[in-house]
């Protein structure tokens, strides 16, 4: 497949270049356009055949769903189940970087859902993404823009590595506001549970939803069998190297200094400047570690070039639970395939 690539300035945007990619979900292709996120990989939600594509571009699990997006609020109410009061609720994060797991009415196809009776639904922010749909004239389908298991892409350069030839069209949009996939929050129970950490943090839910749940599930503390939102089953944003992970700890250091002995060629990804007693090793520093959104917004990119290096193994420095860092700390505990520290 021959992908076209077309580059919007999300600040000024060209309708003629929006239009070629709203035609092209008009006839069931795939177009990777950027979100406040991360990009995503987007095709006509109500078309089977198209959504289909999205599961073979990324080499996707069937059993893992998809998130429904929409230029407008309103416009879910054809689709879900949806009291007055949740409603309002809802009203107070959109547009904006959260999911919301809601009763799915019969017009969405099982595919968008692994054939569960609820789907995940949002309304983006990103200017480009909001026109995309609009144009459209249909919901769009659209997980993360990468293949299936590998981080996830913040700027086009990402896309291009995953994408090019597997789909019809990619828009360049520059960089990504938050660098983390939505939030998500399952409102199908009377108390609101958290799917996917993400942006919008918990703290921020409290303040409308009251309480919520935070299962055992987002601090790696257990598992799922069956997946109602994107990121919940499977290993995700993981590197091809082996990559461990260093919870958080005030003896984490030193259980660094230790254990990284055993590695010949070792690369490390750190959250805090000016740590001198690793200056014989490779390192990624990305800012210090309270500030965790400069984190959050760099986490995959740093994911991808660590994976570049001429190193053998990626060892990274965990950060607090708490805040933005549940999200970051969500995101490297399904990334790595060990875990030191817990």
């Amino acid at each position: 497949m021959k992908t076209k690539l077309l580059k919007i300035n999300p600040f000024d945007i060209d309708l003629n270049k929006i239009n070629i990619a709203a035609d092209i979900i008009k006839l069931g292709g795939l177009v990777v356009f950027p979100t406040e996120t991360v990009y995503g990989l987007g095709a006509n939600a109500l078309n089977e055949k198209a959504a289909r594509k999205i599961y073979e571009a990324k080499g996707r699990p069937s059993d893992n769903p998809l998130i429904m997006h929409f230029d407008k609020l309103e416009k879910i109410k054809d689709y879900v189940y949806i009291t007055k009061e949740l409603y309002e609720k809802i009203k107070v994060f959109v547009p904006g970087p959260i999911t919301f797991v809601l009763k799915r009415k019969n017009i969405v196809p099982d595919i968008i859902t692994a054939n569960m009776d609820t789907v995940a639904v949002r309304i983006p922010a990103h200017p480009i993404a909001n026109k995309l749909i609009e144009m459209s004239g249909v919901p769009i389908a659209a997980p993360s823009a990468n293949l299936s298991g590998k981080p996830s892409p913040t700027i086009a350069e990402h896309v291009i590595e995953d994408m090019l030839g597997r789909v019809d069209t990619i828009i360049d949009g520059g960089n990504v506001d938050f660098g983390l996939e939505s939030t998500v929050i399952d409102l199908t129970e009377e108390t609101p549970s958290i799917l996917r950490p993400g942006p919008i943090t918990p703290e921020k839910l409290k303040e409308v939803f009251g309480e919520i749940k935070i299962p055992e599930f987002i601090y790696g503390k257990a598992k799922v069998d069956i997946a109602k939102a994107p990121g919940m089953k499977y290993r995700h944003y993981a590197p091809d190297k082996k990559t461990i992970l260093v919870e958080y700890s005030r003896d984490r250091i030193n259980i660094i200094k230790e254990k990284i002995k055993n590695y010949k060629n070792p690369l490390l990804v750190l959250f805090e400047e000016d740590k001198v007693y690793f200056n014989e090793y490779d390192i990624i520093v990305s800012g210090r570690e309270n500030d965790y959104y400069k984190i959050a917004v760099n986490l995959f990119s740093i994911l991808r070039n660590a994976d570049k290096t001429n190193n053998d193994v990626i060892i990274i420095e965990g950060v607090e639970d708490k805040g933005l860092g549940i999200s970051i700390m969500n995101r490297l505990r399904k990334a790595s395939t060990e875990i030191w520290g817990e």
